[in-house]
């Protein structure tokens, strides 16, 4: 992936905001309880998260709000593109997979993305929070964070939604899809 630079301009910082406030405005089953003023408070100058905002967006993640933290007030964001952000897809789960590869080896993985977009990888329990919210993920599927107890054995979980129901898999951590990629959050 190719990282925008350190700093955005000011027409960006704009463009964004603007883009995140129509999502939000078009999205109210998100956010119900929650108004703009509150969320614009929270992003408006914050540099770090900007950066992070417009990485997932230039992905094609689609952040939106998906709520308040309720232990520290943050806003929560999340990727809610119908399907797995295209920008983040034919990546392994981490860089120790990575490497473990002799051939055949994908472009990056989704830890180290996530990482450096300064965003972490949805685990379980914010992926079915996300779910209930809207269908995603019906044609893709989105790594989740794993456990140390299975990746330590070679595995990494995905997730995805077919018939109506949010499934669960595992496979290789060094498996790649064109099919799969991740998911982030962001706490603002």
């Amino acid at each position: 992936m190719k990282r925008a630079a350190a700093a955005l301009s000011e027409q960006q910082k704009n463009d964004l905001i603007e883009l995140l406030e129509a999502r939000f405005a078009s999205h109210p089953e998100r956010h119900a309880t929650i108004a703009w003023p509150e969320v614009h408070a929270r992003i408006d100058g914050n540099e770090d998260a900007l950066r992070s905002l417009y990485l997932m967006e230039r992905t094609e993640g689609e952040p939106d709000v998906i709520g308040m933290d309720v232990v520290t007030g943050k806003a929560v964001f999340v990727d809610c593109s119908p399907e797995s952000p295209l920008g983040r897809r034919n990546l392994c789960y981490d860089r120790a997979a990575l490497e473990g590869r002799k051939k055949n080896k994908p472009s990056g993985n989704a830890v180290d993305e996530a990482r450096a977009m300064g965003i972490e990888l949805l685990d379980e329990d914010r992926y079915r929070r996300l779910q209930a919210l809207g269908e995603f993920d019906r044609k893709t599927s989105s790594w989740i964070e794993t456990p140390e107890s299975i990746r330590d054995l070679g595995g990494a979980l995905f997730c995805d939604r077919r018939y109506d129901t949010v499934f669960v898999y595992h496979n290789g951590a060094d498996s790649y899809y064109g099919a799969r990629g991740f998911r982030g959050v962001l706490y603002v």
